[in-house]
């Protein structure tokens, strides 16, 4: 009897049903659910954060969002839309969106009404006051709500296979199956993984376009650049002049 690990097994690791294709199909229907829940709560907190208006919507929207249950939902979409991609990517829509809706009306609310006030006194728009004050200053309470809800889509996403689709969920599904809990250990493991390099990646990402005043990091001092002369170094220079 082969007692290889299943993670172990060269054989899971290629063709068809091999787990970089799980891998690739779990991040699709991740990223697919992101993309498109990013479409609808982003704008929506936009216009609740920099009016001020429906503000309950924003608030109720992502305690609701906790206490649905995704594959209840799941199912319930099956019942009357039939099996698919389309109620997969339904319950993980709903699953992104409460998160991203009440990051964004939250991060634009934060935003120092000093800071808006002066941009609006030197003649800015609406929207430039928008996108080139509040949503920069905003930033990382957004990433803070994206990163949220990539890493509760990526865990979620195995429900696909619930309903016969791809994805890290045919692991677990497959292998309770047949008891082949080895399997079952394989597919939680590997979306654990995924679920922390998303979210590192997208704190890189965080890093490199939230500036650094807002986030109280020092931005670094490029390489060969003088640093300002101390009080004594300075008077030495009088001196010398």
């Amino acid at each position: 009897m082969d007692e290889t690990p299943y993670l172990l097994d060269p054989a899971h690791w290629s063709g068809s049903g091999s787990i970089p294709q799980l891998t690739l199909d779990h991040l699709g229907y991740t990223g697919l659910a992101l993309l498109l829940g990013l479409c609808v709560a982003f704008p929506l907190g936009l216009l609740i954060g920099h009016t001020g208006r429906g503000s309950f919507l924003a608030i109720n929207a992502g305690n609701a969002g906790r206490a649905l249950p995704t594959l209840g939902l799941l199912m319930l979409l099956v019942t009357l839309l039939g099996l698919g991609l389309v109620p997969v990517l339904i319950a993980l829509v709903v699953l992104v969106i409460p998160p991203i809706l009440t990051s964004t009306y939250a991060g634009l609310r934060s935003v120092d009404r000093a800071a808006v006030d002066a941009a609006r006194g030197m003649g800015m728009r609406p929207l430039q006051v928008l996108f080139g004050v509040e949503v920069p200053m905003a930033l990382p309470v957004l990433f803070s709500g994206l990163r949220a809800a990539a890493l509760q889509v990526v865990a979620t996403a195995t429900v696909a296979a619930a309903v016969g689709l791809g994805g890290l969920g045919r692991l677990l599904i497959d292998g309770l199956a047949v008891n082949d809990y080895g399997r079952v250990a394989a597919g939680a493991i590997v979306v654990a993984v995924l679920a922390i390099v998303l979210d590192l990646l997208l704190a890189l990402v965080q890093r490199s376009v939230v500036s650094p005043g807002l986030t109280g990091r020092r931005p670094r001092r490029r390489r060969g650049g003088r640093r300002p002369p101390t009080p004594a170094q300075s008077r030495l220079d009088a001196d010398l002049a």
